[in-house]
C-alpha cells in the first residue's frame, strides 16, 4: 500500500501531466485518479479476496483476511490472560532501578562474592549491586527490607536508567 505522501506525489504528477486518467494496483490496492476540468480526484479501493468460510468456533475476521491468520488471533487472544496471572504477582514486588546509565557488577571485585542472589535477605541499607559510570563505582542500596526474589541484570551488562535490576518481595 501506497503511503499518503506518495498518493499526494502522484496526484500532483497527474494534475501537472496531460494525462486524463490513471490506474495503478499493487498488493491488493488499487488507485484510481481521473481529471475532470482543473480538478484531479483520487480514489483508493482495496481488492477484495475471496476466503473460504470459517469454522463456528474461529473469531470473526474481516473476509479479506487470509485463513492462516485464524490460529495465530486465537493465540493472541489467550496470552494476555496468562501475562495478567503474572502482571498480578509482580504488583507486590518491589524493583530496584537503575539510577543512572552504566555497567552492572553484582560484586565489588570479579573474585569477590555476589551481594546478594534470588533468596537474599536485605535491608534498607543493603547493597545490592554496584553500577560504574564514567570510572566512578556506585552502590546500589536495596531501598527496602524484604527478600530479593530475582536478579534481572547479568554481570557486566550495560543497564539504563530507570532499568530493573531486582525484584523484591518486601516484608
Amino acid at each position: 500500500m501506497l503511503k499518503v505522501q506518495e498518493i499526494r506525489e502522484l496526484i500532483k504528477l497527474v494534475d501537472q501531466s496531460s494525462i486524463d486518467e490513471f490506474v495503478y494496483e499493487n498488493e491488493g490496492s488499487k488507485i484510481k485518479m481521473k481529471k475532470s476540468g482543473a480538478v484531479t480526484t483520487a480514489t483508493v479501493q482495496p481488492v477484495i479476496q475471496a476466503v473460504q468460510p470459517m469454522a463456528a468456533q474461529a473469531p470473526v475476521m474481516p473476509v479479506s483476511t487470509p485463513a492462516t491468520h485464524v490460529a495465530e488471533v486465537k493465540q493472541e487472544t489467550t496470552q494476555p490472560v496468562e501475562v495478567a496471572a503474572v502482571e498480578t504477582t509482580e504488583t507486590d514486588l518491589h524493583k530496584i532501578t537503575s539510577p543512572m546509565v552504566g555497567t552492572f557488577y553484582a560484586s565489588s571485585s570479579p573474585d569477590a562474592d555476589v551481594y546478594v542472589k534470588a533468596g537474599s535477605k536485605v535491608t534498607k541499607d543493603s547493597i545490592v549491586c554496584i553500577v560504574e559510570a564514567m570510572k566512578l563505582f556506585n552502590e546500589i542500596e536495596a531501598e527496602v527490607n524484604g527478600e530479593i526474589v530475582e536478579v534481572l541484570a547479568k554481570n557486566g551488562q550495560l543497564v539504563e536508567y530507570g532499568q530493573p535490576l531486582f525484584l523484591v518481595k518486601p516484608e
